[in-house]
């Protein structure tokens, strides 16, 4: 297996501060990437979340740490003309370009879901920093807890990520590319067949460049064309939407644990019923979602 150039050293760190629109609901957020956390890639604390990056002409690390007015970021790049994709793709990764005020404006009129919006002011939607590996964790989270969907992802990353060379600290390796996770998830992955057969497909895919899954491209193109591969289907699709293309508008209704906060509001739980009550929640559906996955006390 090939093993990553190492970023710079400690002394060439690169500091930066990612500036928001207050208030930011740093707790939620930070928490929903602890819990999906995958050693080796990421490492998360109450704190600062730091992860692997794989950019066009290197290695990369980033730590982000949440402040009263914005985020401080630590990078460290085997290659500076990296930095402004690095930047890029964490400010993605936090939905640090929401407009707090104007998703509250909406979800406040709601009165079952405004003591939540109260609880987590500025709340946001995680992103990505690669649209392939949400995929990927999309497929393994298919009807599964959290907790199974971040084993599966582990026993990938130990089995197929690519070393760094400046292993030793808490991040290690990068995310396995679609590449190799499409040669070499058969004989890591245990469980559903149809799950591995769907994953082999999809990455096959997103190695050839069949399927390219990145911001900007057509949310309902991606949704369209992630459901045209056996075993793929529409809590998939729209969770690579929400992540990926930073999708405004999507509510994942058929999704257990956020069909759970909806009832623990008060709210209607079926999907159906879910869905009509959510139309008043637009173009923000994506943010009352977040709200009813924090809504949601029980693991799944």
């Amino acid at each position: 297996m090939p093993t990553e150039p190492c970023p710079t050293s400690t002394d060439d760190e690169l500091n930066v501060r990612l500036p928001f629109r207050p208030p930011l609901d740093a707790a939620a957020l930070f928490g929903f990437l602890r819990a999906r956390a995958v050693g080796g890639v990421e490492d998360a604390g109450a704190e600062h979340y730091s992860r692997a990056l794989r950019l066009a002409h290197g290695a990369g690390t980033v730590t982000l740490r949440p402040r009263r007015d914005h985020v401080a970021a630590t990078l460290r790049l085997a290659d500076q003309r990296d930095r402004d994709s690095a930047i890029a793709h964490s400010r993605r990764l936090l939905d640090l370009d929401a407009d707090p005020a104007a998703v509250a404006e909406v979800l406040d009129g709601d009165p079952a879901l405004a003591p939540m919006l109260r609880k987590h002011p500025g709340v946001r939607v995680p992103g990505s920093v690669d649209g392939a590996e949400i995929v990927v964790r999309a497929v393994l989270g298919q009807q599964v807890s959290v907790a199974a969907a971040r084993t599966a992802a582990q026993r990938l990353t130990e089995a197929l990520g690519e070393p760094l060379t400046c292993a030793g600290g808490t991040i290690t390796r990068l995310f396995p590319t679609p590449a190799a996770i499409a040669s070499g998830v058969t004989g890591v992955l245990t469980g559903p067949k149809r799950r591995t057969e769907a994953l082999r497909l999809v990455c096959e895919a997103l190695a050839d460049g069949s399927l390219l899954v990145e911001p900007g491209r057509d949310a309902d193109e991606i949704s369209a064309q992630l459901q045209t591969f056996p075993g793929i289907g529409p809590w998939t699709a729209n969770y690579v939407a929400l992540r990926v293309l930073g999708a405004a508008d999507v509510l994942l209704d058929g999704d257990l644990a956020m069909r759970r906060g909806a009832a623990e509001l008060g709210l209607p739980d079926r999907p159906g019923a879910l869905r009509a009550h959510a139309q008043r929640w637009r173009p923000w559906r994506s943010y009352a979602g977040m709200l009813l996955w924090l809504a949601n006390q029980r693991p799944i």
